[in-house]
Formats: C-alpha cells, structure tokens, sequence
C-alpha cells in the first residue's frame, strides 16, 4: 500500500486554550508513531486563531522526545520568514539530538497575510531568493564549505523537499532533483498539471539534487468514521474551517452542525467543495476506495493527510481506523 503521512496544523477549537491543543497534537503524533505513519510534519502558519503550529522547529523537537520510529519534519518551513543559517542550526540539533528522523520541507509562500509577513520578513529578503537560499541551505546541511557554517547542522543532510500550490514550485522541485509535495488539500486546481510538468522535467543534473527519480507527495482531506453519516456530519467543522478560509474570518474550529448548508449561502459551498474536492470523507471502506482512487489519478508516491474535528478524539479515531483499514 502507497504510505501514509500526517500533517498537523495545531489546530486550536473553540473554547479550547492553546496548551491543550499543542498537547493534543503531541498526543497524535504518539499515536501516529504506534500505528505505521511514515510521516508526521507540521505546517508553519501565523496570525491565525486557527492554528497554533507557528513555531514547527519546536513542536518538532517535543514529539521527538516522545516517539521513536516516525520521520518527523516541515510541512513546510516557510523559507522567506527566516534565514537558510538559522534554519540549517535548529535542524542540525535536531539531528545531533535525535538522530536521522527529520524532514525539512519548504515553501516559497510566507503562509499568512501581507502584514504579518511584513512583521515577520528578514531585511529585504522574499520568495524571489528562494532558489538561492535553498542552495545556501544545502549548503550548510552539507559539508558546509563557505565562510558561515552551522554548528550544528553541518553534516547532518537533512533532507529537504520542495512544496508548491502551483506550477511555479514544481518547476523548481524538477530543476533542483528534489522531492516534491503539491498542497491538493487546500489548492486542487493545477494538481494533475503540476505533478506532470515535475515528473516530465525532474532534473540530476543541479547541483541541490538528492535523488536519482522524481517522488512526489500530494495532500489530501480525510475523515473516518464508522459510518459514511457520521463522518460527513463530523466533516462538515472542516467545512466551515474552509468557509472561513473562503470569506476571510477565520476562527478556531466551529462544532459540527447538521447541514453545512444551514451556516453558508450557495456561494460560499460552491468554494468549500472547490477548495475541498481532493477528500476522502466516511466510512473505513469508503475512505481506502477514495484514498485509491486520488492515487490512482494523480499518480503520486505517497499521501500526506490532513483531518480536522471539533472534539480531537474524533481526530485520533479517524486516524485510528484508517491505519487498521489501510493495514499500516
């Protein structure tokens, strides 16, 4: 079976304090770590209410502490918000700590608004260097030649992968020789486009290549209940997640209602199931189908997934029942 990966946001639910959602998540991760996920990355987000996953470095190194066997890593690292350097140091601890359990995936994107990306952002710097501080990077993973190198980091190669909601980022995984993972879960739009033009111009030929064929890695909606109703009912918090999204409010997770129609207009659906169409809602059975299906059209590697409920023992479960219908 095609490996399944986790991408965990912190997601903060209403009335929920923020300690209890970054325990919450550590408590996945735990649970991933027993039940055979590849992968658990956390995704770099700011000046959300939504999310508390803004400091990924940090959430790595506490579920490091608390697992064993599962990659760990960025999904990504938002390169434009901080310096290769500074990046390369907290990887490389983590390496020298933990061992060679760590990805570092990275976007080209500041992964929030203009003006908090402006309070964020390093002198000048912008996605415009994004090639060359990627090379910088590497650089300071690897045998560190230059005048700056990162103790620790030095060394310790710590794979980087390149992630992209558009054909831009594509073009730079296939010319740079590394994997790639598309953002299907949150931009279907170009997904079939982008995986091809990577594949089809998939490069060895750059001096940042680290593998000798193209992989890629495509993000995808799950939830899994025992029945189909109840997982499309439990879905539908992530549905007013992507309302939000779409209308520009964005709040902690709002609890399950009976029909999302009864809290959005038609506009506003006709988006969420635009931004939401790559998913794989219901039952154990329905989900392994639909989970088959996106592999199948897109042609991907691997899975990463992302779920979202209210209550976060229904996270745990759907994860749960996937890992036995999958047979993890």
């Amino acid at each position: 079976m095609t490996p399944l990966s986790i991408l965990d946001l912190v997601p903060v639910s209403q009335g929920m304090e923020t300690r209890t959602a970054l325990d919450e998540s550590l408590a996945l991760a735990k649970l991933a770590d027993r039940l055979g996920y590849r992968r658990y990355w956390y995704a770099e987000h700011h000046n959300v209410p939504t999310f508390a996953s803004s400091a990924t470095s940090l959430l790595i190194g506490r579920a490091a502490e608390n697992t064993s066997r599962i990659r760990l890593g960025s999904g990504g690292v938002m390169l434009p918000n901080h310096s290769p350097l500074m990046v390369a140091e907290y990887y490389g601890t983590l390496a020298a700590m933990y061992g060679d359990r760590f990805d570092l995936g990275l976007g080209r994107a500041p992964g929030t608004d203009p003006r908090t990306a402006a309070a964020l952002r390093r002198g000048q710097a912008s996605a415009d260097t994004f090639v060359e501080d990627v090379v910088e990077l590497q650089r300071h993973l690897g045998d560190g030649t230059g005048e700056t190198t990162a103790h620790p980091g030095q060394g310790t190669r710590v794979p980087l992968w390149i992630l992209g909601s558009s054909l831009d980022g594509a073009t730079v995984a296939a010319a740079m020789g590394l994997p790639y993972v598309f953002a299907s879960h949150f931009a279907p739009a170009a997904r079939h486009e982008a995986i091809r033009r990577y594949r089809e111009n998939f490069s060895t030929d750059y001096v940042t290549a680290e593998l000798s064929a193209p992989y890629v890695m495509a993000g995808v909606n799950v939830l899994v209940a025992p029945t189909d109703e109840e997982a499309e009912h439990l879905f539908t918090t992530a549905q007013q997640l992507a309302a939000g999204i779409g209308t520009g409010r964005r709040t902690p997770l709002a609890p399950p209602v009976g029909d999302i129609r009864e809290v959005v207009d038609a506009g506003v659906l006709a988006f969420i199931e635009d931004f939401q169409q790559v998913r794989a809602v219901g039952s154990p059975q329905t989900v392994v189908t639909a989970l088959q299906e996106i592999i199948a059209d897109l042609g991907v590697d691997e899975l990463i997934i992302t779920t979202y409920t209210f209550d976060p023992a229904m996270r745990a479960r759907s994860f749960e029942l996937l890992a036995e219908a999958w047979e993890l």
